[in-house]
C-alpha cells in the first residue's frame, strides 16, 4: 500500500538524504536503481547562481525535494531558511532541523515545536526532526505537521535504534506517520524500523559514504521493504520457552 504524505501518493518508503555523497551524478543513479521518490536538500546546496554548480540539476523532475534546515540554530533561522529553499526548489515540503548543540547535534525540539507552528500557517508541508519525545510529537500532531522525524540514534553515528522503545511509544500513540531519521548505519537496522511500525526511514549518511552508495541504496530500500511487509503481515511475539515446529506426540504409537 502506497504512503500519502503532503497530498501525494509515496511509492517508495526509503527517503535518502544528498549530503556527503562524492559527488552529485550518484543523485540521479541512486535515485533511479532504488526507486526513490523523496530526497531531501540542504538551501546551501541549491542555487540559482549559473557560475555555481547546482545540485538541483542532478535531481529528476518528477522527485520529490524536501527541504532540509540544517544549519539553523533557532526558529527563526528555521523558517528563513525554509522561505529561501521554497523559492530555489519550488517545493513547500521542508524538514525542519534544528541543532544548538554542536557536539551531538541533538535536535532542540523546543524550537523546532516554535518553527513548526509557523510554518504549518505558512502552507508548507512541514516534517520536524525531533529528539524521541511522545509529548513533543502530540504537539506536532496538534499543530499539522504531515509527519515526525524521531532519531535512531544521533546523527552519523551508524548505531541504530539506540532509542528503540521511545520510537514504540511514538509510533503506539500518535496517528500521524513516524518516520526514523538519523542514526540507522546498516540495512537490518531499517527493517528493524519498519518492523516496529515506521512508515518510512531517511537514510544519508550509511548510503553516501558507502564504498558503492548505489548498491547501498538498493540495498536499504529492499531491506525496508521486507520490514515494512513483515509489519503488515504481523511480527510473531517472543516467547519465553521453547515450542517445537513439529509435533511430539502421536508418531511412537504402536511401536
Amino acid at each position: 500500500m502506497c504512503l500519502v504524505l503532503g497530498g501525494k501518493r509515496i511509492k517508495s518508503r526509503l527517503f535518502v538524504g544528498t549530503g556527503k555523497l562524492p559527488n552529485y551524478e550518484l543523485i540521479k543513479d541512486i535515485i533511479n536503481e532504488a526507486d526513490i521518490d523523496v530526497v531531501t536538500v540542504a538551501v546551501r546546496r541549491a542555487s540559482k547562481d549559473s557560475t555555481r554548480e547546482n545540485i538541483l540539476d542532478y535531481i529528476p523532475k518528477d522527485t520529490i525535494i524536501m527541504v532540509n534546515t540544517s544549519g539553523a540554530r533557532d526558529h527563526k533561522e528555521a523558517v528563513k531558511i525554509a522561505l529561501i529553499g521554497r523559492e530555489l526548489t519550488n517545493s513547500d515540503w521542508v524538514k525542519v532541523e534544528i541543532e544548538a548543540d554542536t557536539k551531538y547535534l541533538l535536535p532542540d525540539n523546543e524550537e523546532t515545536i516554535k518553527a513548526c507552528e509557523i510554518l504549518v500557517k505558512e502552507g508548507f508541508k512541514v516534517f520536524p526532526y525531533i529528539s524521541p519525545d511522545l509529548i513533543v510529537s502530540k504537539k506536532l500532531e496538534d499543530i499539522g505537521v504531515c509527519a515526525v522525524m524521531p532519531l535512531g540514534a544521533p546523527i552519523g553515528t551508524n548505531k541504530g535504534l539506540v532509542a528503540k522503545e521511545l520510537l514504540k511509544t511514538i509510533i503506539s500513540e500518535v496517528k500521524i506517520p513516524v518516520i526514523v531519521d538519523a542514526g540507522i548505519g546498516r540495512p537490518s537496522h531499517a527493517a528493524e524500523a519498519m518492523e516496529l511500525g515506521a512508515e518510512a526511514c531517511l537514510i544519508n549518511t550509511a548510503i553516501a559514504t558507502a564504498k558503492d552508495p548505489v548498491n547501498m541504496a538498493k540495498a536499504f530500500k529492499m531491506a525496508i521493504d521486507a520490514g515494512r511487509k513483515a509489519y503488515e503481515i504481523g511480527i510473531l511475539k517472543e516467547k519465553e520457552y521453547a515450542d517445537a515446529s513439529s509435533p511430539l506426540t502421536g508418531f511412537l504409537r504402536g511401536v
